[in-house]
């Protein structure tokens, strides 16, 4: 059981889940207290000390049956309400299918079954080794089950009726098979989805580190390869829902209101200080955003994932407009509001190079003079203003001067920067003067930092 208990860390891991070592041995001790005897029990104890994020109860939920469960239910054997005259007659029937449906039959009929290590075969040649995710199973699960032949097996069960009544068996011992046939379809069908699944989580498990999972999302944008940037752009899905689930935690508490000790108290003077009636004060909680990302191609990635996020996270956020940067603004808006996911940002940067002037060279302060002439209105009290790039101007003017207007304007200016601090003022980085002007500055170098900032954006710290 110690080594079921370790695959399946292994395996929540693999998903997504934070699970240290003190938490793996708390694991191990419960189970050693309460026992495995009462599957109720063993699985609350594991799931006590393994979670701590709400959000990823629905991945222990999801994986526990797979790691302890019986593999789905067992088949029946059909022969056991069949005469010995009709159990010669159905083994004589199924000798004269064919060989793939009559392994089929032969499981639907015996109750057997096909054993684990034909499940595993089986799974192989469906691309169950392909799989990446819990989502994929039911494709992979559809693909296994027409490779067995589950596709053709009503018109094989009229021919194997038909032959059997012919045969000289019974309609109602030809009907009772059916049933019990019809009943093991179904099961075999879970057998095999629960086989899928464990398959894909020991897989996933089991791939190097680097390929996915923590340590890419910590690996820079600027070292990613094309593959690893392949594999993150899948992580990013992963990431948004856990955004979303933070977000929707954050607004329910807001609807709530937080507890205001100041205005309780004012309130409660009255009643010689006694707090009779509590105070709470709600808070706003979907930002209006206007995002400004440089288009340049050293922040290539960076803009990408952050586009992939805004488009994906819009229905948490009041209000957005997004321009794009390089040697001069454009408004990118529409294109991001009238694209799938998959095309938005791909699209926003199709669009823009096809329109800009053919020259490059990152002029910030001149882009940002544009965005007051055409754009101003965008900005209020209520907007909080993202800029995302390095802070390299080539040597143009920064305009500190209108970042300062900007940050007066605005409810907040944060600026999202792909380098670290000690490249800041080097060369042409006017990073140094920006990072005085607004209100905070993340350093995204990679997709857990990026994450972690839109987090603290949607959160509005």
């Amino acid at each position: 059981m110690d080594d079921r208990v370790i695959e399946f860390v292994r395996g929540m891991r693999a998903a997504g889940v934070r699970i240290s070592l003190a938490e793996s041995m708390d694991a191990m001790r419960a189970i050693e207290a309460l026992g495995i005897t009462d599957k109720a029990i063993f699985k609350s104890s594991i799931r006590a000390t393994l979670i701590k994020e709400v959000q990823d109860f629905a991945v222990f939920d999801q994986l526990f049956p797979l790691y302890f469960g019986s593999g789905g239910p067992m088949l029946q054997n059909a022969l056991d309400d069949l005469s010995s005259d009709d159990q010669e007659m159905l083994q004589a029937a199924l000798q004269a299918m064919s060989g793939r449906m009559q392994n089929l039959l032969d499981w639907l009929t015996s109750g057997e079954g096909p054993t684990k290590e034909e499940l595993e075969a089986l799974a192989n040649q469906a691309g169950a080794q392909w799989a990446n995710s819990p989502s994929e199973v039911r494709w992979v699960t559809r693909q296994m089950l027409q490779q067995m032949g589950l596709g053709h097996l009503e018109k094989q069960l009229q021919e194997l009726a038909q032959k059997l009544q012919e045969m000289g068996m019974s309609q109602e011992a030809i009907e009772r098979l059916m049933g019990v046939v019809q009943a093991n379809r179904e099961a075999l069908a879970e057998q095999v989805a629960q086989q899928i699944g464990l398959q894909i989580a020991q897989e996933r498990a089991n791939r190097p580190d680097a390929l996915h999972g923590p340590d890419l999302m910590h690996k820079p944008f600027s070292a990613l390869s094309e593959e690893e940037t392949a594999v993150l752009r899948k992580e990013v899905q992963r990431l948004v829902t856990q955004l979303r689930t933070r977000a929707a935690m954050r607004r329910k508490r807001g609807a709530r209101g937080k507890f205001d000790s100041k205005s309780t108290i004012r309130a409660n003077q009255r009643y010689g200080g006694v707090p009779l009636e509590l105070r709470f004060k709600k808070n706003k909680l979907k930002p209006s955003l206007v995002l400004m990302c440089d288009m340049s191609r050293s922040m290539f990635h960076v803009t990408e994932f952050m586009l992939t996020f805004i488009y994906q996270l819009q229905d948490q956020v009041s209000k957005t407009r997004s321009f794009a940067f390089y040697s001069d603004m454009q408004e990118v808006s529409h294109l991001l509001n009238s694209n799938r996911a998959d095309d938005a940002a791909q699209e926003v940067f199709d669009a823009f190079y096809k329109r800009s002037p053919g020259h490059y060279a990152t002029d910030f302060g001149g882009s940002l003079d544009t965005f007051y002439h055409n754009w101003l209105s965008a900005v209020n009290g209520r907007t909080t203003v993202v800029i995302l790039g390095d802070g390299r101007n080539n040597y143009n003017s920064p305009r500190l001067d209108l970042v300062k207007d900007l940050q007066k304007r605005a409810r907040r200016v944060i600026w999202f920067c792909s380098e670290q601090k000690q490249q800041w003022g080097t060369d042409d980085s006017d990073m140094r003067e920006y990072a005085g002007v607004v209100d905070s500055v993340y350093v995204v170098r990679n997709l857990a930092q990026l994450a972690t900032a839109v987090d603290n954006l949607l959160a509005g710290d």
